[in-house]
């Protein structure tokens, strides 16, 4: 059974648009159901994501069939969605090669490996151009990459995170996410932002105008329900760094109001947040505080 993830806008039997989902990174080293379950359970993760493997190898991990099986019923009986989260080493935008090569390959065996796991989602990082020189033909070429992926995969949809924006960053902010995306022209292929790889991209996520305005030119450029998960973490260093270093919600360079931003994006409401922090317990019950609060106004939202 495959928890599909819940998307912007998508709404309930009765025409409500639903409430996003929150949950964390699960850690599964010792089992996926004693310790991946476990810390859902744990933290009170209503979806969770995790690696199928190690992620900074390019050696896949070993299968228990049974294991899968095991891990597959209880996510089931607790109707929580599961998403995997690629390697880090997967450079789709490589100027080597034997890179790209292993990368796809890679991503392949990991949508594989999600759909063995019953996961919705597979997100990858958008990966580094390493020189700016390169963008046109790269990004020119990429749908060629990557789409034979997902055409063998159509059990997992595949989300693209954007990064920091180091290493000449592939996509990194609002506007060069949409430019990534329409090179792969795919409706398939959505995309998983991360908030401290935004505000460390130069994004202002202090502003909820700021937020709902990046969100919704996503939206009016890719069209609606592009956006599929949100990684909400705050970020240790200042804005514009492009460093990668997360803190927990609210104790950052960020701060509270950028998630408060993100839960009163119109644009979002319905997507499925996780965090990927020091603090998952703290920051889960945080956010889904904040989630039942009233969302603050945004200019042109409609309310």
């Amino acid at each position: 059974m495959h928890q599909r993830l819940q998307r912007s806008g998508s709404a309930d039997s009765s025409g409500t648009v639903a409430r996003s989902r929150i949950g964390s990174h699960v850690a599964v080293a010792g089992g996926l159901v004693k310790v991946g379950v476990g810390e859902a359970d744990a933290v009170g993760a209503e979806i969770i994501q995790l690696f199928a493997g190690n992620p900074r190898s390019w050696t896949p991990a070993a299968i228990d069939p049974a294991s899968d099986d095991a891990f597959r019923a209880a996510c089931a009986e607790r109707e929580l969605p599961v998403v995997v989260h690629a390697p880090h080493l997967i450079n789709l935008c490589s100027p080597s090669e034997l890179v790209v090569e292993r990368s796809t390959a890679m991503l392949e065996l990991t949508m594989q490996r999600a759909a063995a796991l019953g996961a919705g989602a597979v997100v990858v990082h958008a990966g580094a151009l390493v020189s700016e020189s390169r963008r046109t033909a790269v990004l020119g070429g990429l749908r060629d990459v990557v789409l034979p992926v997902v055409d063998r995969s159509a059990e997992v949809q595949l989300l693209i995170e954007p990064t920091a924006g180091a290493g000449a960053a592939a996509a990194s902010t609002f506007d060069n996410s949409i430019e990534y995306l329409d090179a792969l022209a795919d409706a398939r292929i959505g995309l998983c932002l991360d908030t401290c790889h935004l505000h460390a991209a130069g994004e202002d996520l202090t502003s909820a105008v700021a937020v709902a305005e990046g969100v919704e030119r996503i939206a009016a450029a890719l069209g609606a329900g592009r956006i599929g998960l949100i990684h909400l973490n705050d970020s240790r260093d200042p804005f514009g760094s492009r460093r990668d270093r997360h803190e927990s919600v609210g104790r950052g360079a960020i701060g509270l109001a950028g998630a408060e931003a993100v839960l009163a994006a119109p644009a979002l409401r319905g997507v499925p947040i996780l965090v990927e922090t020091p603090t998952h317990a703290r920051d889960v019950a945080l956010l889904k505080q904040l989630r039942t609060a009233k969302p603050k106004y945004v200019p042109g939202s409609g309310g």
